[in-house]
């Protein structure tokens, strides 16, 4: 059997750490355990005791040096935490809140509005040939191209089909409408 080890009263007993960083304010005795920075790029701290960071935070003002239009500047972006913003119902697609029959117009007291005629939008004849191929019909859904192309793609293959030359043509014909279509679905 091994030894075993013998503990005293003091090997379990700790004794006091000494500060890990002292305190940044020549003189001070306290650890440093508060950091403040050094200036507005928060990149660099200096390190205080208590006493001195209230001190320090009182004093220090981020917007010393600036202009009042880049204070105003610097609160606007502060509004979305940096990031841009737009207007409302800037980037909104108008097609969300169409009303062809005027019931907007009618219930809100406005002029009563005769139902506009339908017009088809014009689309691009190559999406009409690629929508063709994969076999869809509009509006396009993009989970219904991803099973067409899937399906037509399994069929067309070189590896399933032996090397036929005109299934081959027909699958790059397929795969040319799956990439065009979903550059347009995207």
């Amino acid at each position: 059997m091994g030894r075993r080890a013998k503990f005293t009263y003091s090997s379990w007993r700790r004794e006091p750490e000494p500060p890990k960083r002292p305190c940044d304010v020549p003189g001070c005795p306290c650890a440093g355990e508060y950091r403040a920075p050094k200036d507005k790029t928060l990149k660099e701290y200096y390190w205080f005791c208590l006493e001195h960071v209230r001190e320090y935070n009182a004093k220090w003002d981020y917007y010393a040096d600036m202009t009042e239009a880049e204070i105003e500047q610097q609160l606007k972006d502060d509004y979305g935490w940096g990031r841009p913003t737009w207007d409302m119902g800037e980037r909104i697609n108008s097609r969300l809140f169409a009303d062809p029959l005027g019931l907007k117009r009618e219930a809100f007291g406005g002029e009563t509005a005769k139902p506009k005629t339908a017009q088809k939008p014009s689309v691009d004849p190559a999406l009409t040939a690629a929508a063709r191929i994969l076999e869809l019909t509009f509006p396009l859904d993009k989970q219904q191209v991803k099973t067409n192309y899937k399906r037509l793609a399994k069929i067309c293959h070189p590896d399933s089909t032996g090397g036929d030359k005109k299934l081959e043509e027909k699958f790059k014909d397929i795969t040319e409408a799956y990439r065009l279509i979903m550059t347009v679905l995207t």
